[in-house]
């Protein structure tokens, strides 16, 4: 099934692949994390600048696939700006698009719906959730008061799961 919206997806992701937003580093942020996909080799830098619960900035530095670096950008260009409530909104229901679930409704996953169709693909939806699972460790590692882990996909199952990091920790 090669349909104009297929196409329409894959020239989405090749442009957020090709002009990555958020890659610049911030001169000044509160939590940096670094998370790597083993069986890819993809690897994430993120650093988050926050304006009390809101995400005031955003820099995602990455290697590596088409998936890992389009994910990131995606992400970078969505969550600034918003609460951190709704950054974990966003990031259940991209898990859960992922995971089979069919695209929200109630929430704008923005361009990430472009990559709904990488879950036709099991061992690229850790590529896909690499920026997202290292962003989640960020948040709560910054409000617990500690550094992040480096986040690694080894111990995801092949389609990405567990992924049960939340921001309930944070609370």
């Amino acid at each position: 099934m090669d349909g104009p919206m297929d196409s329409l997806y894959r020239e989405v992701v090749l442009d957020h692949h090709r002009n990555p937003r958020g890659s610049r580093p911030l001169d000044d942020y509160d939590v940096q994390a670094s998370g790597k996909n083993p069986s890819c080799g993809d690897e994430v830098t993120l650093q988050v600048r926050f304006d009390g619960e809101r995400i005031a900035g955003v820099g995602v530095l990455s290697q590596g696939c088409a998936i890992s670096t389009s994910s990131g950008s995606m992400m970078a260009e969505l969550i600034e700006g918003r609460s951190l409530d709704e950054v974990e909104t966003i990031a259940d229901r991209f898990k859960a698009v992922m995971h089979g679930d069919d695209i929200p409704t109630d929430v704008d996953l923005g361009d990430l719906e472009a990559l709904e169709g990488v879950r036709q693909f099991p061992v690229r939806i850790k590529c896909a959730l690499l920026p997202w699972i290292t962003l989640l460790d960020a948040l709560i590692a910054h409000h617990q008061g500690r550094e992040p882990d480096v986040i690694s996909t080894e111990g995801l199952t092949e389609d990405g799961r567990p992924m049960d990091v939340t921001l309930e920790d944070r609370r």
